[in-house]
């Protein structure tokens, strides 16, 4: 059997909040389907924008320049990955602040290393109070396409609705959306290989 793996980025600040329910739910079809699955959480970290000064192009060493935050380590992780799922509650009609940093400084080293991510399978998770998910999600799978990577979807947007913790599991149509998004991942990778 060939080894497959699955990491997800939980941008959220509440580490087993509605976003990690709903990547979760994704999660238990991966794992269904032999699928190994590791999520990486940002919580509370201070994860700093990209500050625009080239030294990823200039050493392309598949690193950011930037040092004291958790970045780096997450790189080689998303290098081992087949697959990498990016979920962030909704903030102001967008992704939390950390998840965006996080991303603008992932797409430079990306871009800096031959399109590091290329052909990898990517997908979006969203959980949202009542609105502004759509553009959260599209803000996620814009990184993909930037990317080069390959965009998996579900039977309809990958967004699960809740306001307080664990609001999301009375998301019925959320969970059909999640545990379709797992086999498309899964059918995906397969297809892959």
């Amino acid at each position: 059997m060939i080894f497959m793996k699955v990491i997800a980025i939980n941008g959220s600040t509440r580490k087993n909040g509605n976003t990690a329910i709903l990547i979760k739910m994704v999660f238990n079809k991966l794992k269904q389907e032999g699928i190994n699955c590791e999520l990486l959480q940002l919580g509370n970290q201070h994860i700093k924008g990209c500050i625009g000064c080239n030294k990823c192009c200039k050493n392309k060493n598949l690193q950011c320049a930037i040092t004291d935050d958790e970045v780096n380590t997450y790189i080689p992780k998303l290098i081992e990955a087949d697959a990498i799922i990016l979920g962030s509650p909704t903030y102001l009609a967008n992704i939390t602040a950390n998840m965006k940093s996080l991303l603008e400084r992932l797409a430079r080293v990306a871009g800096a290393n031959n399109s590091l991510f290329k052909y990898k399978i990517g997908a979006s998770v969203v959980s949202a109070k009542r609105a502004g998910g759509i553009h959260a999600f599209t803000t996620l799978n814009q990184f993909f396409l930037l990317s080069n990577m390959i965009v998996v979807g579900s039977c309809y947007w990958n967004i699960g609705i809740g306001d307080k913790i664990g609001d999301v599991d009375d998301d019925k149509e959320a969970r059909v959306i999640m545990e379709t998004l797992g086999k498309n991942i899964a059918w995906v990778m397969k297809k892959l290989t």
